[in-house]
């Protein structure tokens, strides 16, 4: 080797060495492995092991809760208070304007009884209906709570520096801590509870004692709550006949006996949500959607979630994506020659709307329409749900997922208590706890007590990509390694949401409209999140509006919308039945439980072997 290329190979090497330690190559014998993934497990003892660990043992004691997002949120509230010396005049001034409205109240309600209060309860606030509070001392209690609770949203709010998220934060948060030290709570200051001890010589707090201690005893034991053993599954509730026709790691399809001698068509395939057990549409016989369908001769395919276990810590939203596939599949080998009308409630919605988006990119034209319940498709805003999902919120839950596998029934629920406390904690613990009074155990509530876990990955990826980052209505959420959109949906769409639903606020849902290129049947029914969608025929004080707009219509805002609606009385379920029946190709004979051979086969009988999972 001449000199030159010594030379020539030396520099070569030279510049090697400066480039590999640019790249920060240099300096270690072995590569230092950096876990970009939430979901790649890092060696246990190092520091990021302790900092998850720490984090994981502390969200048992919060219900999942994080202190730090909350903490942070509080102090920048508190910081840009302290730098607004005209809003802590003002707040000065509304609490001395409130101490004199408090005491012209108490002096006229000296004279007469029936003087009309200072403030009044919030709509959905019924805490203080009862005539009792309207005497003395109870009057003046109530009344100066309810004006402490109005001071505190002031000071919460229109606060310049602080955002409007973190100020909804303050003020949700702080009439959480408020509803604590309600009136209400107490036995001496709630006239209701008052009376009722001096009535029955304290029986009522020996009889809460009672329901508190054995309450216990089931949570501590893992059972379901007093009342739910009257709705066991495949006896009193999902008792629609059908059969388990496939299974996977994930689900079980049940295919549901036709009752009808003739039958659309075009089967239904429905996706409820994971979060909890399918049969919310399949409750006791007389509310039952899945009966209602088959009645009116359809032919109703379901899919029932397995509970995941800590093993499938790592199945994430392809997986489930793929689950619905394979479920598509097998309707489609049952019923061939057919297209599909896709059912999505609540998450399933979601997962359901992103499916057919894919196949709408890919040229899959397996289905003939698709019906979505109480279904967000753009999470910019998801009403007071996203209070708890901030990047604090969900780190502080990958953690806690990372250490179990998956997030528990009990720290799901403690989010979803919170949205309304007055009603779904404080209120049975009046009635339960002070009253002595056990609140009837009823099929929905039954139903609502029966929850399911979610997989680390599944809920990260949810929770990251969808909620947070709000792929899907943006057009970046991948699937089968390229983005989907909306917009590429051109199967009818009927979309239901309802009037109080807190999870999936109906002005949220309606957003649909902003993202879908099709027709889009919408329909806003009286109801919360579940109530609003168990709205079978002949329940009482049932109403909803529906509307059309089809693809080449213009946008109509909310408003607008509410504006142009037509109205009706009773349940929303034969319009949904019209809507599918017009959308389908017509009548034909009933096709088999599942194939006789072969992968298809029946299984076991409806409702399968999933849904008793605890």
């Amino acid at each position: 080797m001449t000199e030159t290329q010594q030379n020539h190979d030396k520099d070569e090497e030279q510049d090697a060495e400066a480039r590999a330690e640019e790249r920060g190559d240099l300096g270690a014998e072995l590569p230092e492995i950096e876990y970009t993934s939430p979901f790649e497990m890092p060696d246990r003892y190092s520091t990021k092991s302790l900092d998850r660990a720490f984090n994981a043992h502390l969200a048992r004691f919060t219900l999942g809760v994080s202190p730090y997002g909350l903490a942070s949120t509080y102090y920048n509230w508190w910081v840009h208070l302290m730098g607004a010396p005209g809003k802590q005049a003002q707040l000065v001034e509304k609490a001395a304007r409130k101490s004199m409205q408090l005491g012209l109240y108490a002096a006229k309600a000296a004279h007469d009884p029936d003087t009309e209060p200072c403030i009044d309860p919030l709509p959905h606030d019924h805490r203080f209906e009862d005539e009792s509070w309207q005497r003395w001392p109870y009057n003046l209690i109530y009344q100066n709570f309810l004006l402490t609770q109005q001071w505190w949203y002031n000071a919460a709010r229109d606060i310049d520096g602080v955002r409007d998220h973190d100020q909804r934060v303050v003020s949700f948060v702080t009439r959480q801590m408020l509803d604590l030290f309600s009136p209400s709570n107490f036995i001496a200051t709630n006239p209701e509870v008052a009376t009722t001890t001096r009535k029955e010589g304290g029986a009522n707090l020996v009889r809460g004692a009672q329901n508190f201690l054995e309450d216990w005893e089931r949570t501590v034991a893992g059972k379901l709550p007093v009342g739910t053993e009257d709705y066991l599954p495949g006896r009193d509730v999902a008792t629609t006949p059908g059969k388990v026709v496939y299974r996977n790691r994930l689900l079980e399809l049940i295919q549901y006996a036709p009752k009808t001698e003739k039958v659309q068509a075009e089967p239904i395939l429905i996706v409820p949500a994971w979060i909890m057990k399918y049969y919310i549409l399949d409750l006791s016989p007389h509310n039952s959607l899945v009966k209602y369908l088959v009645e009116q001769g359809f032919t109703v395919f379901m899919i029932s979630w397995r509970n995941p276990t800590a093993e499938d810590r790592d199945k994430g939203m392809t997986d489930y994506f793929a689950a619905v596939d394979e479920a598509m599949e097998a309707v489609g080998a049952i019923v061939p020659k057919a297209k599909i009308h896709g059912v999505g409630y609540c998450l399933g919605g979601t997962l359901m709307a992103a499916k057919a988006a894919q196949m709408a990119r890919d040229g899959d034209d397996r289905l003939a329409s698709m019906t979505l319940f109480a279904t967000q498709t753009d999470f910019e805003d998801p009403g007071e749900l996203q209070l708890f999902v901030t990047e604090s919120e969900v780190s502080f839950l990958e953690n806690m997922m990372w250490d179990q596998g998956y997030l528990d029934t009990k720290q799901m629920a403690g989010a979803f208590q919170l949205l309304r406390s007055a009603d779904l904690i404080w209120s049975r613990y009046v009635h339960e706890y002070l009253m002595g009074s056990r609140q009837e155990m009823f099929d929905l509530m039954a139903w609502n007590a029966d929850a399911t876990r979610m997989p680390y990955k599944m809920h990260s990826d949810y929770l990251r990509h969808i909620f947070l980052g709000n792929e899907l209505a943006q057009g970046q959420y991948r699937l089968g390694g390229k983005p989907v959109a909306i917009s590429d949906i051109e199967v009818p769409v009927f979309c239901v949401s309802t009037t109080s639903d807190h999870v999936a606020p109906w002005r949220s849902v309606y957003k649909l409209h902003l993202l879908a290129d099709t027709d889009v049947t919408f329909v806003l029914t009286n109801g919360g999140h579940n109530a609003g969608i168990i709205s079978e025929p002949g329940h009482e004080g049932r109403e909803f509006s529906i509307h059309e707009t089809e693809a080449s219509d213009t946008y109509l805002s909310p408003d607008a919308w509410q504006s142009a609606a037509e109205r009706r009385e009773g349940s929303w379920w034969p319009a949904l039945t019209a809507w599918l029946t017009k959308r389908s190709s017509g009548e034909t004979e009933p096709p088999t439980m599942g194939k006789k051979t072969g992968r298809y086969r029946p299984i076991e009988d409806a409702p399968g072997s999933y849904v008793f999972q605890r």
